[in-house]
Formats: structure tokens, sequence, C-alpha cells
């Protein structure tokens, strides 16, 4: 392929990786928020977060006009594929992370009392942040970054990440049970932590995208 094509190539993966990188930032200072106990925090974080879809949606103008200027085949066509599904799967993740941050303000200024939970949410937020944090560093440097090595850390953590929701999925109901008037809102902490698990499973499929577009093969995805 021509110079400007891989310029071009670049110039989208660069603007995946700053998409990436603003939500990680996000999703670091949810984290932050909630281990201090600063309810401002939950608002700063989600600035990161204001220009979510436009930025994606350029993304994704930007990766149709390369299709349809250089008419891409081969492994060009497969990384392009790549790229725009991986900019489909880093939004929503991003609109979990906004979401998430949201609602865990509101459980925390409420009536929720989240002590016994807390140490297991703090893991449970880290597995996803590390799977984020894989992704973004082989998107910084994708031709010498291994896509079998990303893959295998990704899943670990979402394997971590299933085993951690799993203990807090019994705790919480076991809280419904005993919380009385609170029960609802436990009802809602729950629908909450679900937002970390499908990121997890999220950061699964864009490492998925990237092996596809290293070594090709079928793709396969959650949904």
């Amino acid at each position: 392929m021509l110079p400007r094509y891989e310029n071009k190539l670049n110039e989208i993966r660069g603007m995946i990786s700053t998409l990436l990188s603003q939500i990680i930032h996000s999703s670091e200072e949810t984290l932050h928020a909630f281990e201090n106990d600063n309810i401002d925090l939950y608002e700063t974080s989600r600035v990161y977060l204001k220009n979510l879809q436009l930025d994606a949606n350029k993304i994704d103008n930007e990766i149709i006009k390369t299709f349809a200027l250089f008419g891409p085949e081969a492994d060009e066509l497969r990384l392009l594929v790549a790229y725009l599904k991986m900019t489909n799967e880093i939004d929503r993740i991003g609109d979990a992370v906004k979401k998430y941050s949201k609602r865990l303000h509101d459980h925390c200024a409420g009536g929720c009392d989240m002590t016994v939970l807390s140490s297991a949410i703090v893991q449970l937020h880290k597995t996803t942040l590390h799977a984020l944090q894989y992704i973004a560093e082989c998107l910084q440097d994708m031709e010498r970054c291994d896509a079998d090595d990303v893959y295998r850390k990704v899943m670990v953590e979402e394997s971590k990440n299933d085993d951690l929701f799993s203990i807090m999925e019994k705790e919480l109901l076991t809280l419904i049970i005993n919380a009385n008037e609170l029960s609802i809102e436990y009802v809602k902490v729950l629908g909450t932590l679900r937002k970390l698990e499908r990121i997890g499973d999220r950061a699964v499929n864009i490492a998925s995208l990237m092996l596809y577009a290293q070594k090709g093969g079928e793709i396969q995805l959650y949904n």
C-alpha cells in the first residue's frame, strides 16, 4: 500500500488509542473517587467522556473514507475491519464507564452501606482497568505488539472479573433479602456492578479483534 494509506492507518489507530486513553482516565478517576470517598471526583471523571459519541463517530467516518479512497485488500482490509469493530466496542465501554460512575456516585451519596463490598468492588474495577491498559499499550505500537500475549492477559483479567462478580452477586442477594427498605437500592447496586462485568467481556472482544487483525481467522465476539 502507498505511504498515504499507511499514514491514514496510523492516524486512525492514534484516534482509537486517544479515545481509549480518555476512557481509562475516566475509569481511574472513578476508582480514585470510590477509594477516597470523594464525591466531587465522580463528576470530574465523566468530563473525559463528554465527547465520547462524537469522537467515536469521527473515527468511524475516517475508517469509511479510507475504505472508499484506497480500496484495501487482504491484510489491510482485515485491519480496517478490526478497527471499525474495535471502535464500536470502545464506544460501548466508554458509555458503561460513564453510567457506572454516575450510578456509583448515587449509591455512595444515598443510604446504601457499601462497606462490606468495598474491597471486592475495588478489585473488580481494577480487573477492567488492567485489561484496558494492556489493550492501550498494544495500540500504541501495533507492529511490535504480540496480540496472543495481550489476549492471554486480558482473558486472565476477565476470568478474575467473572469470579469476583459472582462472589459479589451472592453477597448482594443476601443484602437484598435482609435489607428491607433498602433492598431496592441493593438491586440497583447489582445492576451497576454488572457494568464492570460487561466491560470485562468487551475488553476480551477488543483483544480478539487485535488477534484477528494480526493473525486472521474468524472474529468471535461476546454479544
